[in-house]
């Protein structure tokens, strides 16, 4: 896709500027959420970087997604530098981060392995840099980034528990987890998870049918939907499935009136009644506009289908 070509399809008087609450005690977020994971391959002044992030918040889009391992443990203090431009911009925004991986980097050479640590320990000092960092007094929603088989849920629950009480973290989420995993940390917890970041999207269906989203439905949370297009799947021609459904989606495209076919699968995700909040993933303010506009566009089922049935690379039984 060329990330200079217009969006036909513009956005309307329709308020996307409106909160919408994750969970029935969860954090309220923007209907779509800017991901900051490639900020360091945007190329841009800190003074740049601000621009784009008022631009956006214009747009309604005022959650953003970090990780304390982005950029290889730089971009949260990145995005810290950004904000002490304008500190005032901090009460306008919802800031999400993930903690949980150990990487391999040259700032702790006695790891000898990538690994996942979810002590109690290892939380609250990521949990601390992370408020350093982004020169915050508190988090507005922090995720375990990936379900750690050593985790101890009651120790775990201990530390949300403690820092929610603290103010330092007002809301608690997972990412990436199963649903037993999922449930068994939220027996553990006098309040309910917040939301379980996952991989959601017209080609990676999986979470549709192995319960993940069923339970979230269940349990009245909100997932938020990572990689809804496929990073480059959809536009490599030799990924026979990226193929089918940019066919498919292009066809939807047509019909609802010559929009783009990233909006469609923006609409294709959020028409999911488990109501997931997608995240964007690039830095180009043209993108994020078009998704914005994209928050108009509902599918028929029978279109909605047929980005299933590409997908899948079948009709449905």
């Amino acid at each position: 896709m060329n990330d200079q070509a217009p969006a036909p399809l513009e956005p309307t008087d329709s308020d996307h500027t409106a909160l919408l609450p994750t969970a029935p005690d969860g954090p309220a977020l923007s209907p779509l959420v800017q991901g900051y994971w490639r900020m360091d391959a945007w190329e841009r002044t800190p003074a740049e970087h601000l621009d784009f992030l008022k631009a956006h918040v214009e747009l309604g889009v005022t959650t953003v997604d970090h990780a304390d391992v982005y950029g290889r443990y730089t971009i949260e203090a990145q995005f810290g530098e950004v904000l002490a431009l304008e500190p005032s911009l901090r009460q306008k925004l919802q800031i999400v981060t993930k903690c949980g991986i150990q990487l391999l980097t040259p700032q702790a050479p006695e790891r000898r392995i990538k690994h996942y640590d979810t002590r109690a320990r290892h939380l609250r000092a990521s949990i601390e840099a992370s408020l350093g960092h982004f020169r915050t007094d508190w988090l507005d929603l922090v995720l375990l980034h990936r379900p750690d088989p050593l985790m101890d849920a009651d120790e775990v629950a201990e530390v949300m528990i403690e820092l929610r009480q603290s103010g330092k973290v007002r809301h608690f989420g997972v990412s990436n987890f199963t649903p037993a995993q999922l449930g068994l940390l939220q027996s553990r917890l006098p309040f309910t998870l917040a939301t379980n970041q996952v991989e959601i999207g017209p080609l990676n269906v999986a979470s549709l049918f192995d319960g993940t989203l069923d339970q979230l439905q269940q349990l009245r949370i909100c997932p938020m939907a990572w990689s809804v297009l496929g990073g480059g799947r959809l536009f490599d021609d030799e990924d026979e499935t990226g193929r089918r459904v940019r066919t498919a989606l292009e066809a939807v495209a047509e019909e609802l009136g010559d929009c783009r076919l990233d909006q469609v699968a923006f609409a294709w995700v959020r028409q999911l009644p488990s109501r997931p909040f997608p995240i964007l993933g690039s830095g180009r303010i043209e993108r994020v506009r078009a998704a914005v506009a994209a928050l108009d566009l509902v599918l028929d089922r029978e279109q909605w289908f047929a980005i299933l049935q590409a997908a899948q690379g079948r009709p449905v039984p």
